[in-house]
């Protein structure tokens, strides 16, 4: 990440890197079902997730040749599922924690970075707060965390989300860990690396570009539109991997169709840039990858051509739905009282 004395962007169109271990790399997109652990007692159903993700890692690393990065979708081990807020707090895990020690084992052992997304809790700074987290194992078993930015409104009737990302509480986020760490770019070994759970904002990713970033981890449980995922890749001229959960095996995910749960399974990918679509899985269990030449893409890639001029006054202009930092002032009790309190913030006249 970006140290407090350089510029978040250059202007020479470079970025700032590491050194690369190898010419090429191998990144994998391993596509595992999801299963919502038990709200009333979670420590069991987290456990077997847990093995699970375990075993899928020496799968992903087994027949077939050895992967340096591979990414798992939204929650592999708390899964998803309708909680109350207390039921969801309990079961958010501490990163790092017991959890994240075991996947470090597996990142050692493979000599390859593992990530994924996750519920998370921190006690000891925001207590209360249920975060939505990507998460970066390093082979070296260090672990690194980067937040949500921005949860996705009006998708549900009656309905918001209430976990706390970098929108809702922005102002003691940045006084807490700086403005680089809003959307950063973690300068690895195989590339320069951005995570994310964000769909539907490309805005979001053109920054993680303009930083640096060369191959964009993204998640999903279920929906995501493939365009997004593709586009990302052919604006930015960077590589783009999407992990979705697989169909699930033991029937309908309760509130949801079998054949819609969680609003369509599978499809996970990746592509290069351009938008060249380098691999595609289908609704199942698997894993799918591709070879990526990052020496000879770093040789010759620069950040985003971007006409900023004709734009800015525009921006400027712009005022958002609603205002950040909300829930520094309010913790939403459940999903209602946060739809009455972004209903009550919104700028916009409402339309649902």
């Amino acid at each position: 990440m970006t140290t407090a004395t350089e510029p978040m962007v250059r202007a020479d169109g470079t970025y700032p890197t590491a050194k690369l271990r190898q010419e090429a790399i191998t990144a994998t997109v391993v596509q595992t079902r999801v299963n919502g652990v038990n709200g009333t007692n979670p420590a069991p159903d987290i456990r077997r997730n847990l093995d699970y993700f375990l075993e899928c890692i020496d799968i992903a690393q087994g027949y077939g040749g050895r992967s340096d990065l591979l990414l798992f979708h939204e929650f592999p081990i708390t899964g998803f599922a309708e909680w109350t807020r207390d039921q969801h707090y309990r079961l958010a895990l501490d990163i790092p924690g017991p959890e994240t020690e075991e996947v470090a084992k597996k990142a050692r052992q493979y000599n390859c970075y593992i990530v994924f997304g996750t519920y998370a809790r921190d006690e000891q700074d925001w207590p209360g707060h249920i975060l939505h987290l990507m998460v970066m194992v390093k082979p070296d078993g260090s672990i690194v965390k980067h937040w949500k930015q921005r949860n996705v409104r009006g998708m549900f009737p009656g309905s918001e989300q209430y976990t706390s990302v970098i929108y809702d509480v922005y102002d003691r986020f940045v006084e807490m860990y700086g403005l680089d760490a809003v959307i950063p770019v973690e300068r690895t070994d195989i590339g320069n690396i951005a995570m994310s759970a964000v769909q539907f904002e490309p805005e979001l990713f053109r920054c993680m570009a303009l930083k640096g970033a060369e191959i964009i981890c993204r998640v999903a449980t279920g929906g995501f539109e493939g365009e997004d995922m593709r586009l990302t890749s052919y604006h930015n001229s960077v590589y783009t991997m999407i992990c979705n959960n697989s169909v699930s095996t033991q029937g309908r995910t309760a509130g949801f169709f079998e054949e819609e749960s969680f609003g369509g399974p599978g499809r996970s990918a990746i592509y290069g840039p351009r938008g060249v679509e380098l691999a595609r899985a289908g609704a199942f269990e698997t894993r799918r990858f591709a070879r990526i030449p990052i020496a000879e893409f770093r040789a010759r890639h620069r950040i985003p051509d971007l006409h900023m001029h004709l734009y800015r006054p525009v921006l400027d202009q712009y005022r958002e739905r609603y205002d950040h930092s909300q829930y520094l002032k309010y913790l939403p009790k459940d999903k209602r009282d946060a739809f009455r309190v972004f209903q009550e913030q919104s700028r916009w006249t409402h339309f649902w």
